[in-house]
């Protein structure tokens, strides 16, 4: 365990981390080799740091300081070699580091190395000396060495060394036994605690169950992205990394499926990181399981009232005809079943999409294991997740050994809860592994991971004929040999045998009871929303002729915000959560009437011209219902309308006027052929002047009539007045024209008709 000296000045320190050591020294690694001190493949090549008093928690790793920054503390730290394993006619070593986190210099001081003479009676002595309780544990001094002086912000590492057959090693029983190295200060000694384990020899093995989850992490979206999928699976990829730390192990895989659908939805335009990944997945012969869509909360689902776990919808909003075209390649995608031929009635370019069971599928998964994020899961929850059959078989839940009591301080394997199947996990030892996971330098981890090899050493001693199970819980972004580490460490740990899912969930259950756990209400309440506005958008979704192309993706983003990957940041969460009810809205917002404008009615029957939006990528099918309020006027109760995807299409209602004059106030509602209401409602004002058509009529019927028969007595006067000018005239008028005759020179009768022919001679 690491002890601190206290600050060099008065300032509070600016971050507290778990202490740790760069590495041996050149002389105590030679040693090292020479002793031939045994360790398992799981530990780090270099040394293993103590058991810190400063422990990161399982969801909140604490970050490290930055290069150059000051704690404000002198860290000094005790770490065992090789998980602090010791074996028969081997050596300890150990190494010592002192990192000085102050702004001054410290002096020189010596360094004793001491070990217990007695084993440590439990798990409750190990977790309290580990904490640095020392109350009344004999030691005797082993060994020793000596600090130079550290400057500010540096550190010295020592390493000692106790040669196999020395005294204080030889004829020690199996057992985890206290060690303690104290660095004289110049206030006082600083303590640094951590164990060595003697394991039995020629015991039978007990087996062990590693679970480790294969998750992407947190997102709001139903599925990574390609560009996701490029990151993830790349050659530093965080599901690299994975796959790398799991491949070549025993462990219990769990994966989640929106993984594998991420991939598998985009076709023939996967990334080929991202199809070789998944290949790599199959192909492990690791036993699994598959967790909830997204790694969704089936706590927060249960607390809000649902029966069983949400399952995922159909996928087909997600992918694309062009990376589904059929082909002749004999050889099916990783994991897909191939498709029958297609009969002579099926059209034979059609697309060949994959079903939501090939899009989801892992590899040999066990059905029906549900593993809650870690002390999160309640009595009820229990109940409820234990009611699930999944193919004809019970549910199983993992649980961890802090939520389970009566059975006789043991961590069961495999227990019973009333009627639900339960695999319980070693709190402990999970979480020690998980820590060692997490860490970044390798001596943090091997502080871990000596605190796991010492808690699963009293996990065997106390598992009978039970299977052990551990994890090596959820996390983001650690490396891969932090996780290998972690999970070779315990599955090679002294007295265990690797066991597979089937050979856990096979053995015979332990009676225990579920301790009662503090809900987490805000995510119940979230769930509770989510699910409700699910409920509204399925009957929205009556719109389109597949409801699942929106209910799908809405299902997949549902469990996705509520991933256990959220957890440790409620604040992302939130964000996530608000973020996707306002796309809910947005998209329940999405098919509606334009507000139209007023309309005059003129005649007794005319259309109104209204427009409906549909801003969704798909076309809808909707009926426009009009209501008047005012029975001057007939209108067309419902007219169907289908809209086309992203566009506003016109729709002419039907109107027919009555008797009488006004105003009228038609009333607009845009309906499902489910009569679910879409869109707000929309008024329309209609100024009927129906009765002016008869009076325009009437006025235009006069002045037609009018002007005929202006024509028609113009035609008459015309046509006498030629009559007049073509018959004989008396004498008088006669006379009157000879004598007129000489001043018509131009030809031209002054009354508008030309002189063509000759008068009278």
């Amino acid at each position: 365990m690491t002890r601190t000296s206290p600050p060099s000045d008065r300032r509070a320190p600016r971050r507290l981390r778990r202490p740790g050591i760069r590495a041996l020294s050149l002389g105590a690694l030679t040693l090292v080799a020479v002793l031939g001190i045994s360790a398992p493949l799981a530990a780090s090549p270099a040394v293993a740091a103590s058991t810190s008093a400063i422990r990161p928690s399982a969801a909140t790793p604490t970050p490290e300081p930055t290069a150059g920054e000051l704690t404000g503390e002198a860290v000094f730290t005790l770490a065992p070699v090789a998980n602090g394993i010791v074996r028969a006619d081997a050596g300890l070593a150990v190494s010592v580091a002192l990192e000085n986190g102050t702004d001054a210099e410290t002096l020189p001081a010596a360094v004793t190395l001491s070990v217990g003479a007695e084993p440590l009676r439990d798990r409750a002595a190990l977790t309290a000396w580990l904490a640095g309780d020392t109350t009344g544990v004999a030691l005797s001094p082993a060994g020793s060495t000596a600090f130079d002086s550290v400057a500010s912000g540096g550190e010295d590492t020592k390493g000692i060394v106790i040669a196999p057959g020395d005294p204080i090693l030889d004829g020690r029983a199996p057992g985890v036994y206290p060690l303690s190295a104290s660095y004289a200060a110049s206030d006082g000694p600083i303590v640094s605690t951590s164990v060595m384990i003697v394991p039995p020899d020629g015991e039978a093995a007990v087996g062990i169950g590693v679970v480790v989850p294969i998750t992407a992490g947190a997102t709001p979206l139903g599925l990574l992205t390609a560009t996701e999928l490029i990151e993830l699976t790349g050659p530093t990829g965080s599901l690299t990394n994975q796959l790398d730390a799991v491949e070549g192990t025993t462990a219990i895989l769990a994966v989640d499926p929106a993984i594998t659908a991420a991939i598998r939805v985009l076709g023939t335009s996967a990334p080929p990181t991202a199809t070789d990944w998944l290949t790599r997945l199959l192909t492990l012969p690791n036993s699994r399981f598959a967790l909830q869509f997204g790694d969704a909360d089936v706590v927060a689902q249960a607390q809000a009232g649902l029966t069983g776990p949400l399952p995922a919808l159909s996928l087909q909003a997600y992918m694309n005809a062009a990376d589904f075209a059929p082909t002749t390649d004999a050889t099916p995608a990783p994991g897909a079943t191939p498709s029958p031929s297609p009969s002579a009635s099926t059209d034979p370019d059609a697309p060949v999409y994959p079903s939501l069971e090939e899009l989801l599928d892992i590899g040999g998964a066990r059905p029906g294991i549900f593993w809650p994020a870690t002390g999160t899961a309640t009595p009820d929850t229990v109940a409820s997740l234990g009611d699930v059959v999944r193919e004809d078989r019970k549910s199983l839940t993992l649980v961890p050994s802090s939520s389970t009591s009566g059975a006789g301080g043991a961590a069961p394997g495999r227990a019973v809860a009333g009627g639900a199947e339960l695999l319980v996990y070693d709190a402990d030892v999970s979480r020690e592994l998980h820590d060692a996971s997490i860490a970044l330098e390798p001596p943090l981890r091997g502080a871990s991971l000596t605190a796991a090899a010492a808690f699963l050493a009293f996990a065997v001693a106390d598992a009978g004929e039970g299977p052990v199970m551990v994890t090596v819980d959820r996390a983001e972004d650690r490396s891969r040999v932090g996780l290998r580490t972690a999970i070779t460490s315990a599955s090679q740990a002294p007295g265990v045998t690797p066991m597979t899912l089937a050979g856990a969930a096979m053995r015979l259950p332990v009676p225990v009871e579920i301790a009662d756990a503090t809900a987490d209400q805000v995510r119940a309440d979230a769930a509770s929303a989510l699910i409700a506005d699910e409920a509204e958008l399925a009957r929205f979704a009556t719109i389109v002729d597949d409801p699942m192309l929106l209910t799908g993706p809405q299902r997949a983003e549902i469990l996705q915000v509520l991933g256990n990957a959220w957890l440790p940041d409620p604040a992302a969460w939130q964000s996530a959560f608000d973020l996707h009810r306002e796309t809910t809205r947005a998209t329940l917002d999405s098919v509606g009437i334009l507000p139209p404008s007023p309309a005059n009615l003129l005649t007794a029957g005319a259309p109104i011209p209204i427009w409906v939006r549909n801003d969704l990528p798909y076309p809808v099918n909707v009926v426009l219902y009009a209501t008047p309020d005012d029975l001057r006027l007939d209108v067309a109760k419902a007219t169907d309308v289908t809209a086309g995807p992203r566009s506003n299409t016109r729709v002419q209602v039907p109107v027919q006027a009555r008797v009488g004059n006004g105003e009228v106030t038609v009333d607009l509602q845009l309906r499902s052929r489910t009569l679910e209401p879409i869109g707000a409602a929309q008024t329309v004002d209609v100024n009927v002047r129906a009765d002016w058509e008869g009076v325009g009529i009437g006025v235009l019927s006069v002045l037609i009539g009018g002007f005929i028969l202006l024509g028609l007595v113009r035609t008459v006067l015309r046509l006498r007045a030629r009559r007049t000018r073509g018959a004989p005239a008396p004498d008088a008028a006669a006379d009157g024209a000879r004598d007129a005759a000489p001043a018509a020179t131009d030809g031209v009768d002054r009354t508008g008709a030309r002189d063509d022919e000759e008068g009278p001679r």
